[in-house]
């Protein structure tokens, strides 16, 4: 059911980079990582969920993920964008 929420997602943050960006800024609602990333990929953004009080949702691969994100290769992480915080009219955070 949460992958369908991220699915199902207008607001997304695709790939670390962008996730990290969302959860430093504030602005992330979910955050997802793939449980089989490279630990070196997702470290600093398990540190940053845990600081900042992000609970994470771990995905079995990142196939799966990447999947769920709408993309066609596999994704280490993602999150879901709080509505408010709509990024140019619904699409990817850059």
């Amino acid at each position: 059911m949460s992958l369908e929420q991220l699915a199902t997602a207008i607001n997304k943050a695709i790939g670390t980079k962008q996730t990290l960006k969302a959860v430093d800024g504030g602005y992330a609602d979910k955050v997802y990582v793939a449980q089989d990333a490279e630990p070196h990929v997702t470290r600093n953004l398990l540190k940053l969920c845990e600081e900042r009080g992000y609970l994470v949702e771990l995905v079995p691969s990142m196939r799966e993920l990447g999947k769920a994100c709408g993309i066609e290769v596999g994704a280490a992480s993602a999150a879901i964008i709080k509505i408010d915080q709509k990024n140019d009219g619904g699409k990817e955070v850059p």
